[in-house]
């Protein structure tokens, strides 16, 4: 098995991922198949909530001069990366999760939040109830158009998948371009996206913590099993 990447997330999170399969020994290109944009939203009553949660760095990135009005509130960080962003961006981290979004809502409880405000994308994960008083997306993914004739890179090479919807549109891409599945390796964030790919590929491996780091193992891992 091949140990080339293909980095499918949209920027700046493509460069960031490339730099680091570089510096971990990958030969990796690039081909973003969405785009971040910010969408306008106006911030709520700070008073009104307790803390605020971030499952990504995006919504730092993207949310534009209304998130100093929320910088009173302690912040509870989907992961490292998440929290090294708000510190910059001058909030203060009350904890940090694993990078597990589906485990924000019980960090939050153990650090005794009620009232949670969420800013998120568009396509969020975490439901207003319980103590998320309220979810705000402050930006969005948006498909951007991919050069049929660039596909042909993915044969023969790992493509990573950070989300569900990126597994979902290359398997789409894919059979647009009429590639072959079985000659394109997956490895995936999560086993969740990693459904979302569905079947017929070479190889799918899966990191077991949503980073990174974890998912290159998990490539050298493919690469092993698949000699």
């Amino acid at each position: 098995m091949t140990r080339e990447l293909v980095v499918l997330r949209p920027e700046p999170g493509n460069a960031a991922t490339l730099a680091r399969a570089q510096a971990a020994g990958f030969d990796a290109v690039s081909l973003p198949i969405f785009a971040v944009e910010p969408l306008d939203w106006t911030p709520p009553d700070p008073a009104a909530h307790d803390a605020l949660i971030l499952t990504s760095a995006n919504a730092l990135r993207f949310g534009g001069p209304a998130l100093v009005a929320l910088q009173v509130l302690p912040v509870l960080a989907v992961g490292a990366h998440t929290a090294t962003a708000a510190q910059d961006a001058g909030f203060t981290v009350l904890a940090s999760g694993t990078g597990n979004a589906a485990d924000i809502v019980a960090l939050a409880e153990r650090n005794g939040v009620r009232r949670a405000l969420h800013l998120t994308g568009h396509d969020r994960t975490l439901q207003v109830g319980g103590i998320i008083a309220r979810v705000i997306p402050v930006y969005q993914s948006v498909p951007c158009a991919v050069d049929p004739a660039a596909l042909g890179m993915l044969q023969d090479r790992v493509v990573l998948l950070h989300s569900a919807r990126a597994a979902k549109r290359i398997g789409a891409l894919v059979e647009s371009a009429a590639l072959s599945r079985d000659r394109i390796a997956l490895a995936a964030f999560s086993p969740a996206i990693a459904t979302a790919a569905g079947s017929g590929w070479a190889a799918i491996a899966v990191a077991a913590t949503p980073d990174d780091t974890a998912l290159f193992t998990a490539v050298r891992a493919l690469a092993t099993t698949s000699r």
